[in-house]
């Protein structure tokens, strides 16, 4: 489980504060809000790039508030993927496991086992610009997952992708989940993303966590108003 505990983060004029959340082991944890709100900032903090002014980030009973990012075991799956653009997709999905200095072949082993699992085998050699938006998000999360990470964290992962594509890869992250049980806390402005791959919905506004709810109990809030024109289509879906 992860605990985050009276988190209190300052950035010039901005703050988060986040009282109390938990995340069950196994949960897709998704946290909702327009740009600007402390979303991107609170993932950070989760990795260790950002300190907190006061606050503890508790894991599996262990407090990681003060270990360096490294130490934590998190992955982070920044808006533009991150791929590396001298390295092929092997050796892309390889260097998580490479820096923690696990043996080759047992490297080896961890790549070959994900790229089939995310059905990449085939883009072994390809290079990044040699990638779709669609294979560059699965090398993406191939490279996260594959160093076995306590929690998953996605940072607005479907934004540059074109609407097809964006279905389709809410279907495959869903059956990917459904497959592998990792720890997910995806962070995104987009209602129908939240609803459809959400186990629970946490809904930020000002640097701040207002609740969390079921993607149904979400729905019924008022805050619900605010997503009218986007949930149209959906409804509309619903109905017919």
């Amino acid at each position: 489980m992860i605990l985050i505990k009276d988190l209190l983060v300052k950035i010039k004029d901005f703050t988060l504060n986040i009282s109390h959340l938990e995340i069950r082991n196994g949960e897709y944890f998704v946290i909702l809000g327009p740009s600007g709100v402390g979303k991107t900032v609170l993932l950070h903090t989760l990795m260790g790039f950002i300190k907190p002014v006061n606050g503890t980030i508790i894991v599996n009973g262990v407090d990681v508030s003060n270990l360096p990012p490294e130490r934590r075991n998190f992955a982070l799956i920044p808006q533009d993927f991150a791929l590396f653009p001298h390295m092929n997709v092997f050796d892309n999905i390889a260097y998580g496991l490479r820096v923690r200095k696990v043996p080759e072949d047992e490297i080896r082993r961890r790549v070959l086992r994900i790229m089939s699992i995310l059905e990449i085998d085939h883009l072994s050699d390809r290079r990044p610009d040699q990638l779709s938006g669609g294979e560059k998000q699965r090398v993406a999360l191939a490279r996260a997952l594959v160093i076995n990470p306590h929690v998953l964290l996605l940072d607005e992962p479907l934004a540059n992708l074109d609407p097809r594509l964006r279905i389709k890869a809410r279907s495959f992250i869903k059956r990917l989940h459904k497959e592998l049980c990792f720890t997910a806390i995806h962070v995104t402005h987009n209602i129908v993303e939240a609803l459809d791959l959400g186990e629970r919905i946490g809904y930020m506004m000002n640097g701040k966590l207002i609740f969390v709810a079921s993607p149904e109990e979400f729905l019924r809030t008022k805050h619900a108003r605010y997503y009218i024109n986007e949930l149209k289509p959906l409804l509309k879906f619903i109905v017919d």
